[in-house]
């Protein structure tokens, strides 16, 4: 059984191309390219199930057409649209120092500053929104925190938390 944090969102399925099943998928981290990888992980009905690739091409830089095995006519294909895809964490091909937004989804946040020098959990990151110009932790209560680089202390990617200088005050806004 896959678990939920042992994948990260990388996009969404949109509307079938074509009548033989080909899918157009909208992809926030082309790590399914970088590693070569077989399959994603969709969740259909709140379970993640793996689907392999058996092609795919990119119509811009952010949109990929999308083969799956078993996946082989329109109304197939029609069933998949708005459904969200997820990579495994363990074929990522990122470090510690080049982590993509999408994987820092699920992380702890902890604060840590002169007033709080031991870390304190803040909350778990659930999107990160980096549609603006000025990137946002979401956390699983729907406070926002800036994800300024400098306000980073550090990044543990192996125990999947995020260690941050909060200013005083954000986190009763």
């Amino acid at each position: 059984m896959i678990r939920k944090e042992d994948v990260y969102k990388i996009g969404k399925i949109g509307k079938p191309h074509g009548v033989k099943g080909e899918l157009s998928f909208m992809f926030s981290d082309d790590v399914f390219d970088r590693v070569d990888a077989e399959y994603l992980v969709l969740d259909i009905d709140g379970i993640l199930v793996p689907f392999f690739i058996t092609d795919y091409r990119f119509r811009s830089d952010e949109t990929a057409l999308l083969s799956l095995e078993g996946i082989d006519s329109q109304e197939k294909a029609r069933q998949l649209t708005n459904t969200d895809v997820y990579f495994p964490r363990s074929l990522s091909d990122t470090d510690e120092g080049d982590l993509s937004w999408a994987e820092i989804a699920g992380f702890s946040l902890f604060n840590k500053s002169e007033y709080h020098p031991v870390p304190e959990k803040v909350g778990i990151i659930a999107i990160v929104d980096d549609t603006t110009e000025n990137i946002l932790f979401e956390l699983e209560d729907g406070r926002l925190i800036p994800a300024a680089e400098e306000l980073i202390v550090e990044v543990d990617a192996k125990d999947r938390k995020i260690i941050m200088n909060i200013p005083e005050g954000l986190l009763e806004i």
